[in-house]
């Protein structure tokens, strides 16, 4: 069976959506065009009479968190082979893990030593290749994303690199616009990505995906339902041939904004009853100057790099990220 804790969790996330997108008065989220479908005369004509007392600055620009990262909104300025954010970009000069891999890297080198601090950064970015292709909403798009692990504190042995993640990806983006469960879909993107860490054996570590995503938002809160499908390799290149069994085929991102901070929750499970593995990632994004602020990850599970995709972490960082959304 799943392990308690990992159906709190899932439980936790389960409430977070249903308060989210818990029914709540028509009128307070409807414009003047929509208020003629309220049934009940009193919300009706109250609706009517909150639209038209508004005032230009009472009705701000809704915030979109998607829409500025997969630029959904055709009104706006949109621009190919400008190079955009993709994922989060961050350092964390500090972070701790009690639970390090040793394993991989002794076997390559058996006078190793694995410090439990190290540095972890991670540079993500894209840029549009078409724009509304055969003029339908679907741009292509390519991505890039590095993470990295870094002994800096390990000076015995000269600071390595401990383990590096290169992942490339391409995909197409679907500008969509529907109504699930009190959410707006906004974007459906398909593709296919690469990910290695580019050693040679036995640390070497690759797999190749097709895959499928899809991000509903309602105000401030942002979920991301990710889901792949393993390319299947030949025995003699497959380095990780159960990486399947930690990493499962999918995972759900959650943000939600308050005040120029972002919250942010990352479940992943395996989808098994018996050998069930998973991870969960916190994080915490404050303000600090502009376009950069604070921020605060902590990771616990299987899968948190390719090295480590069959060994539990235990880690918590705090360092600096960009902030993209304000």
């Amino acid at each position: 069976m799943m392990p308690e804790k990992y159906l709190t969790h899932f439980s936790l996330l389960i409430l977070l959506l249903v308060i989210m997108t818990g029914n709540r008065p028509a009128f307070a989220q409807q414009g003047i065009s929509d208020c003629s479908k309220i049934d009940d005369d009193k919300e009706r004509l109250k609706c009517l009479d909150e639209q038209i007392s508004k005032k230009p600055e009472d009705n701000p620009e809704r915030f979109s968190y998607l829409s500025k990262l997969w630029e959904l909104d055709t009104g706006k300025s949109r621009n190919k082979y400008i190079i955009m954010p993709h994922r989060s970009t961050y350092i964390l000069p500090v972070s701790y893990n009690n639970r390090p891999n040793e394993e991989p890297l002794q076997q390559a080198s058996s006078d190793k030593d694995i410090r439990e601090t190290e540095v972890k950064f991670q540079i993500s970015m894209k840029v549009k290749l078409w724009q509304d292709i055969l003029d339908k909403d679907i741009d292509l798009w390519f991505g890039y994303t590095q993470q990295s692990f870094w002994q800096l504190y390990n000076f015995a042995d000269s600071s390595p690199f401990r383990e590096t993640n290169y992942e490339p990806e391409l995909l197409f983006n679907f500008r969509t616009n529907f109504n699930f469960l009190g959410m707006q879909g906004r974007m459906i993107n398909v593709g296919i990505n690469h990910q290695s860490n580019g050693q040679s054996k036995p640390l070497s570590r690759s797999w190749n995906r097709i895959v499928g995503n899809i991000g509903f938002e309602r105000e401030n809160f942002a979920i991301l339902l990710k889901t792949w499908y393993r390319i299947p390799e030949s025995v003699m290149e497959n380095d990780n041939p159960d990486i399947d069994k930690y990493m499962g085929y999918g995972e759900i991102w959650g943000y939600y904004f308050w005040r120029k901070n972002r919250f942010g929750l990352m479940m992943r499970d395996n989808l098994r009853t018996e050998d069930n593995r998973g991870a969960l990632q916190f994080e915490w994004n404050f303000p600090m100057i502009k376009s950069v602020g604070g921020y605060v990850q902590y990771f616990t599970g299987y899968g948190e790099n390719l090295l480590d995709y069959n060994h539990s972490v235990n880690r918590i960082g705090i360092g600096l990220m960009l902030t993209d959304w304000n």
